[in-house]
């Protein structure tokens, strides 16, 4: 281990397991600790164990030997700890000690078991997906521990980061908050309108995309999200005279097509589902239309486009996933290997290295001192630069009425009580936007882009969303950002990514999805595709991106250099694909586990009301069926493989006796008993009823100048030492304009007052 790479002790656990890949592929040292025999995954599922520690070391330690680990914790930077009950690192002060948990370490639920469905369902992510009149769907690939694990990685950057001016720290991951604040919308409209949307089935429930079937198969896309788009579509059914009465002049109004989406899809449905899947993306791409091929995962390696990025790592002779992004310097971890049992003993007699003591009296939030640059819009983008604001980083956001944020302007997109024609009163902006500043800034223009370039100069991180060609258009490729900034670290995040043979394709998070596997499992089966509709992709290539800035801040303390971070965020959701590409998942499951059983969501008294239960072992199984008054089926079913064979008895049973109970009743009738279980909650039930996120104060409330008071989201990540916070709404249009310019850009007031009047500033 160099001086310089941070050492990560790993005690694993479904909820930091991720974490651990995520900084194997950022080239630190991961140790991951075993018990003696080895982790369960060594012998239950070698797939699974390979995907997750492959490129880890491996030094096994007896659990009661506290002093062995306390050694070994003298050596690391990082421990990260998915443990129920957490090592003891009292006295190891340099230590980043990131605890990821199902529900976080304090709240009178800290202490409730929690699996991906059950944490999926608490957190609200089940009540997003699947058809309203049916039952909430689990998304494919533990999808709530993945995004525990990002922001657990995120977690121990931060500490580290903070560790140069403050003492190591603890850190606690509540994945049930990480699930709760990656809703997209959810949430959201019921703050801002108080409106709980039903599941979406199919169909996007703000923008006019979803799902539809091909000749073939499934396609993601829809009208795209501006006139062009819906002009180019239109053209394109006329020309196969397939365009039935869409070419009527009202048709050319979003509004009455958002009003009437189910005749306008039925149209679209129709001429799509002569197309194979292929083809037809391939044809409405080249019209530069958001469409894209749902592909299962064991397709993924015949995709061009990750095939030609060299995306995919070789784990001994298979092909596993990849990484999120090419790091450092767009190095690919493209070969791992899987640690042998105990194959680094000689680690735990290592020497811990001299430390420098910590140099301020006082923490600061962990990014305190960094300017961000932030040239995003709509989701992906500023959901990267949130997390940065909400960590202290001053974020600069660039936009201008010439070019308006979807977000602040978009009546389909609009969230407020209010009318939906004010762009600083928007819920869904005013959400991923705060602790922002704005200035307003036509980049049309060439003393826009003047301006903007003296921004560059001035900022630690640049952060865009565009499609892959806009900054070299406007002049603003990476080399001319590094002769302009040598030090910058500038984040693009395209759909696809800058390089490969389909850079110029048109991306919304729900093509991403489809490309990445993660829409063709989800459902439940071959013939029962559902599909991820909602912005998860959004979020996922948010936190990634989030992930790569503090990265490659830390590498620049270390180098002196800036770096392009390349990230397409077909990569950033594909990497999120667990073991699929390993066990060559082929079709969706719904709800059910491959070992555990029961494994399921059962409708509960009341409207709409469900409960997610887990049961990981024959021994919960045996409590369930006390908990549920049918103690003859442990004795008939004991073993899970008998309980999978006869499945329709086991959910008959259970889903007989939800039945007759509140979700909420249920849930800790089970937990009392040590059985995973979770009402299913949708963004009411969050805000109103949790009490575990009340507990710990996740709902913020700030009072906007033009939107006035109201909850927001809160930080996922809860550093003790050196915490984030929400501390200001997010900016009105252009209203630190003068501000940023004079401080930031250097500008004199006769300047600004020249660009005003030039109609730069606007």
């Amino acid at each position: 281990m160099s001086a310089s790479t941070p050492r990560i002790v790993e005690l694993t656990g479904p909820f930091a397991r991720f974490a651990g890949r995520l900084l194997v592929g950022l080239g630190h040292d991961v140790v991951l600790v075993e018990p003696p025999g080895g982790d369960p995954d060594r012998h239950e599922d070698a797939d699974a164990f390979a995907h997750w520690h492959a490129g880890k070391r491996s030094v096994t330690l007896d659990p009661a030997d506290s002093d062995a680990l306390r050694r070994l914790l003298s050596t690391a930077d990082v421990l990260l700890d998915g443990t129920p009950d957490g090592a003891d690192t009292v006295g190891l002060d340099h230590l980043v000690h990131v605890r990821a948990t199902p529900f976080g370490l304090v709240g009178p639920r800290s202490g409730w078991q929690g699996t991906d469905l059950v944490v999926a369902a608490l957190g609200g992510m089940l009540a997003q997906v699947g058809d309203p009149d049916g039952p909430p769907l689990h998304l494919p690939e533990n999808q709530a521990e993945h995004l525990a694990g990002v922001n657990a990685a995120i977690a121990a950057l931060l500490g580290l980061r903070a560790g140069r001016h403050a003492r190591g720290q603890l850190i606690d991951i509540s994945a049930q908050a990480c699930v709760a604040a990656a809703l997209e919308a959810g949430t959201l409209a019921y703050l801002h309108e108080d409106r709980v949307p039903p599941r979406p089935g199919r169909v996007h429930p703000l923008v006019p995309h979803g799902l539809f079937r091909a000749a073939d198969g499934h396609l993601g896309g829809g009208l795209g999200g501006s006139p062009r788009m819906w002009d180019a579509l239109l053209d394109w059914l006329s020309e196969e005279g397939a365009q039935a009465d869409l070419g009527e002049p009202r048709w050319q109004d979003p509004v009455e097509r958002k009003r009437h989406q189910e005749h306008v899809f039925k149209v679209v449905q129709d001429f799509v589902g002569r197309w194979p899947k292929a083809e037809f993306a391939e044809r409405a791409q080249a019209r530069k239309l958001p469409w894209a091929a749902v592909d299962l995962p064991c397709e993924l390696p015949d995709n061009p486009q990750l095939a030609a990025r060299d995306f995919f790592t070789r784990v001994g002779d298979r092909t596993d996933l990849g990484f999120p992004f090419a790091f450092p310097e767009g190095h690919r971890v493209t070969e791992l290997s899987v640690p042998e049992l105990g194959a680094d003993q000689a680690v735990l007699h290592e020497e811990p290295p001299l430390r420098t003591a910590a140099t301020a009296s006082t923490a600061v939030p962990a990014l305190e001192g960094i300017r961000v640059l932030d040239l995003t819009w709509v989701l992906a983008g500023p959901y990267c630069t949130k997390v940065l604001a909400d960590h202290g980083a001053d974020v600069i956001k660039v936009e201008s009425v010439s070019r308006p944020d979807p977000t602040r302007f978009a009546p389909f997109m609009h969230l407020s009580r209010g009318p939906h024609n004010n762009p600083d009163t928007n819920g869904y902006f005013n959400e991923v936007n705060r602790n922002k500043r704005s200035i307003a800034l036509d980049t049309r223009t060439d003393e826009g882009i003047a301006v903007l370039r003296e921004l560059i100069a001035n900022c630690d991180v640049l952060v865009e969303n565009f499609s892959a060609t806009v900054m070299t258009r406007l002049g603003l490729g990476y080399d001319t950002l590094r002769e302009i900034n040598p030090r910058l670290v500038y984040v693009s995040m395209s759909g696809m990514g800058h390089t490969g043979p389909r850079a110029g394709w048109v991306s919304y998070a729900d093509t991403v999805s489809a490309s990445s596997g993660l829409t063709g499992l989800t459902g439940w089966g071959p013939d029962d595709v559902v599909g991820v509709i909602y912005g998860h992709g959004d979020i996922v290539a948010g936190l990634q991106a989030a992930l790569a800035t503090v990265a490659a801040l830390e590498h620049r303390e270390e180098t002196g250099r800036g770096q392009h971070i390349d990230l397409s965020q077909l990569e950033a959701i594909a990497a999120h694909m667990g073991t699929s590409l390993l066990t060559t998942a082929r079709t969706p499951v719904g709800n059910t586990h491959p070992r555990w059983s029961p494994q399921g969501v059962y409708r509960c008294l009341g409207a709409d009301r469900w409960l997610a239960v887990s049961v990981r072992s024959d021994e919960e199984w045996t409590a369930l069926c006390g908990v549920i008054g049918r103690p003859d089926l442990a004795e008939r079913l004991p073993r899970s493989g008998d309980r999978r064979q006869e499945s329709a008895v086991v959910d008959e049973a259970l889903g007989d006796w939800a039945r007759t109970m509140p979700a909420d009743v249920a849930a800790e009738l089970l937990q009392e008993a040590g059985v995973p279980a979770g009402a299913v909650q949708d963004g009411r039930e969050l805000v109103e009823h949790d009490p575990q996120l009340r507990a710990r104060g996740f709902y913020v409330r700030m009072e906007h100048p033009a939107a006035g008071a109201f909850l927001h989201e809160g930080l996922p990540i809860r550093l003790t030492r050196t915490p984030g916070s929400i501390r200001r709404p997010a900016p009105l249009l252009g209203a630190d304009t003068e501000e940023v310019l004079r401080e930031v850009a250097g500008l004199s007031p006769e300047r600004v007052r020249d660009l005003h009047e030039a109609g730069v500033l606007r």
